[in-house]
């Protein structure tokens, strides 16, 4: 290791070629993400105008050959700027979608506990949400009941199904109905 005038050790961090290709790799597949995501979620990443520019241009081309040179330009704009911003904003929706998937789980899970066990699951719930609309809540197993033995489509389940979702989105159902179905 070569010494400065100053006394201080300077050590220089080699990059193996396999490994650039990997950040590389990396960073293709990125821009292939970037470029497929639906316009919504792409708004809410922080992109610089003239990655954003890139990605749309690349939205536009239909040329197979046209499109893979856009694509490698886009990696190349991201290997130019820091990707790490753009990569925590991917991870951060990626999480809010699971936590929705999340959400919708349990309150199916809910809704098919209470239909399957009426007053006994109506009891599991207002013991853990005092909150919950006891009688709404008996009102929709009883239609539900009646329309899946009529063989008629599951207007009450949904309804039923929306008063759970809503009641998930003010405080988390207990996860006690996922457990048991």
């Amino acid at each position: 290791m070569p010494e400065s005038k100053d006394n201080f050790t300077e050590t220089i961090e080699v990059i193996s070629k396999s490994q650039r290709r990997r950040d590389a790799l990396e960073l293709k597949s990125l821009a292939r993400d970037l470029i497929a995501m639906n316009a919504s979620r792409l708004a809410r990443v922080p992109l610089d105008e003239s990655l954003r520019a890139a990605i749309d241009e690349a939205r536009r081309i239909r040329s197979h050959g046209a499109r893979k040179r856009q694509l490698q330009f886009v990696a190349k704009l991201l290997r130019r700027s820091d990707p790490e911003p753009i990569i925590l904003a991917l991870e951060a929706l990626e999480g809010d979608a699971l936590q929705l998937t999340a959400r919708q789980h349990r309150a199916e899970a809910w809704r098919d506990h209470l239909i399957e066990s009426g007053d006994v699951a109506v009891g599991e719930l207002v013991q853990e949400r005092h909150n919950a609309d006891v009688q709404a809540i008996r009102q929709y197993i009883r239609q539900a009941r009646t329309e899946a033995s009529r063989d008629k489509p599951p207007a009450a389940a949904r309804q039923l199904f929306r008063l759970l979702r809503e009641m998930d989105e003010a405080e988390p159902l207990p996860r006690q109905a996922v457990n048991r179905t």
